[in-house]
């Protein structure tokens, strides 16, 4: 599929609902949940950080900053 017709294509889906009605962007509790949910779904070997633990270890100093 032509990259312009995908990118059309999926701005539509992100202007179809208000952002006062995504869940997940009032709901960070909720997003956290899916988010332990979807990863308990994927195998530990196919996880970006177990296979690359520099990875792992600079997201969480980027997080830690974040405070």
């Amino acid at each position: 599929m032509d990259p312009a017709l995908r990118r059309e294509i999926a701005s539509k889906g992100g202007r179809s609902v208000p952002k006062e009605k995504r869940a997940f962007a009032t709901n960070p509790k909720l997003a956290a949940k899916a988010g332990r949910k979807g990863g308990k779904n994927v195998s530990a070997d196919a996880r970006s950080f177990s296979q690359d633990r520099a990875l792992a270890s600079a997201a969480g100093k980027r997080s830690r900053k974040a405070l």
